[in-house]
């Protein structure tokens, strides 16, 4: 078990997939499912609350999760996006009168992602040096997993659309710590992708 640490975290499943065709959410990961893997990836760490927030077929996949120890959230507004699931998200913390230092934000479609490097993220922003803990990607870009530190969640509150919090990291560059995962940071968003990956990570073996 990880050191305990006082954050949120708050997985965003909430789309449609509408260019994977299919509720990626439920797509076999191994003996799990996509959404499945970044649950159980996040429950290895000792965090405060376990949020996952649903939208699109929400029924379909609540019904996937009652075994887990984790708050569902029903964002009857996906269809707004990324930014509007976060809000939703940080809505739930902030009327609940939790008092967290911050929330750490994954995504249901970045299986590389593992506890490991989510507690390197817990353990940088616990030395309160950055008020965000960001992730970089191959292509020079930072972004989720990611780390807010409490001071945000009110321009969270706010955020409607869906390029989820793209702008407030760049607002706050100055003050934002990138850390490089050791595999590939990568979205599945297209079949032929999530295919590719699956046999590259299953069918080898």
């Amino acid at each position: 078990m990880y050191k305990s640490s006082n954050i949120s975290v708050v997985i965003l499943a909430a789309g449609a997939s509408k260019r994977m065709g299919t509720p990626k959410q439920l797509l076999k990961w191994g003996n799990t499912t996509l959404l499945g893997n970044a649950i159980e990836t996040a429950l290895k760490l000792s965090v405060k609350e376990m949020i996952v927030v649903l939208g699109a077929n929400y029924n379909a996949i609540k019904k996937e999760l009652g075994h887990y120890p984790i708050t569902i959230l029903n964002n009857e507004d996906w269809q707004k996006g990324l930014g509007k699931s976060l809000a939703f998200g940080v809505e739930y913390i902030t009327s609940s009168k939790q008092k967290v230092d911050g929330i750490l934000v994954t995504l249901a479609d970045q299986p590389l992602i593992n506890a490991e490097f989510l507690n390197k993220l817990i353990d940088e922003f616990n030395k309160k040096e950055h008020p965000i803990i960001a992730t970089s990607y191959k292509n020079k870009k930072y972004g989720v997993p990611v780390i807010f530190d409490k001071i945000y969640f009110e321009e969270l509150l706010a955020l409607n659309d869906d390029y989820g919090a793209k702008h407030l990291l760049k607002k706050n560059k100055s003050l934002v710590k990138i850390l490089i995962p050791e595999l590939e940071n990568l979205d599945l968003d297209l079949k032929a992708d999530y295919e590719s990956l699956y046999k590259e990570k299953f069918n080898n073996k």
